[in-house]
């Protein structure tokens, strides 16, 4: 294992501790690019979406609807929900 700076530590430590921030803004850019995208690259950024969402604490069950429906706006409403703490991460069990 490489020993980090202190520098390197924090920059580390800061991104984890704001990951929830960073994954709720890359999933609000998702649906924009969403609604511009076609094909194979539409197909990739739902993928992105999928896993964005589950480390979002978003249900299950509502998951596999949007990823079956392949909605941009119903992948707006998810962030939307996010965003007013509508869904709420659940802490992980230690």
């Amino acid at each position: 294992m490489p020993e980090y700076s202190r520098y390197q530590q924090k920059v580390i430590k800061n991104y984890y501790d704001n990951r929830d921030q960073i994954d709720e803004q890359r999933l609000s850019e998702l649906v924009t690019n969403l609604y511009l995208s076609e094909g194979k690259k539409q197909a990739k950024l739902w993928e992105s979406a999928e896993k964005l969402m589950e480390r979002l604490g978003v249900p299950e069950a509502r998951i596999a609807h949007i990823i079956e429906s392949a909605d941009p706006a119903i992948l707006a409403e998810v962030v939307q929900d996010i965003q007013n703490g509508v869904i709420v991460k659940q802490p992980k069990k230690k």
